[in-house]
């Protein structure tokens, strides 16, 4: 992998799990010395990275990891729960085949027995992995491109109250009626339930988000 690629994959993968926190700064030779690269790829994976969104770069003054206001959370779900029930329309429409249905019924009972187990780590991955599967066999590869664009934000939200949000229960309720719906064809009733969804998880997501920063829960 090129230098400017490891630079920008690895400096990403620290800031959506955290190890660089909102606020983080650094100068561009701490940076560089962090990643044990020159400060050229360095400087071309900052650059992508403040495209994203993701970091603030100041000349001369280094990089800060940036932080998402709730209202800009809460737009980012707005327009990202959006594509995401479409595409659930759009896969039941297409339909999906007896091998595509095992392997998200797999994923459904790997993710029963993480919330058996309350391992809610091991759940958030496998949810990240059933939500993508959906998307990826939705046939529209522009839709799967601004929705890939905006899980970044959304992921790093999701982290941060991973260890306050309670055993997802419902959510796997939801995810096998929403699995029904789309195996059987039924677009609008895959529509229905996956908005209900989104609606569900988001206010959840944002309320838990308001209350780790001592916010009012709000609407």
């Amino acid at each position: 992998m090129p230098a400017r690629e490891r630079a920008y994959h690895d400096l990403k993968y620290r800031i959506l799990e955290g190890r660089l926190p909102p606020g983080t700064t650094l100068l561009e030779t701490e940076v560089a010395s962090l990643l044990s690269l020159s400060r050229t790829p360095v400087r071309e994976a900052l650059i992508r990275l403040e495209e994203e969104g993701l970091v603030d770069v100041r000349p001369r003054h280094g990089i800060t990891v940036r932080a998402l206001s709730i209202e800009e959370i809460e737009q980012i779900y707005q327009v990202f729960s959006t594509l995401e029930v479409k595409a659930a329309q759009l896969t039941a429409r297409r339909g999906i085949s007896a091998a595509d249905y095992e392997r998200l019924d797999g994923i459904l009972s790997q993710m029963e027995r993480a919330t058996k187990r309350g391992d809610i780590a091991q759940w958030s991955e496998l949810d990240d992995l059933f939500h993508a599967e959906l998307v990826a066999l939705c046939g529209n590869p522009r839709l799967q491109g601004m929705l890939r664009q905006l899980w970044d934000q959304q992921y790093r939200a999701r982290i941060a109250i991973a260890g306050l949000r309670p055993l997802p229960v419902i959510s796997d309720k939801e995810h096998r009626a929403i699995l029904a719906a789309i195996r059987a064809g039924d677009e609008a009733e895959a529509t229905r339930l996956h908005q209900q969804h989104r609606d569900r998880a988001d206010t959840l997501l944002l309320s838990l988000l308001r209350q780790q920063q001592g916010q009012p829960s709000g609407g």
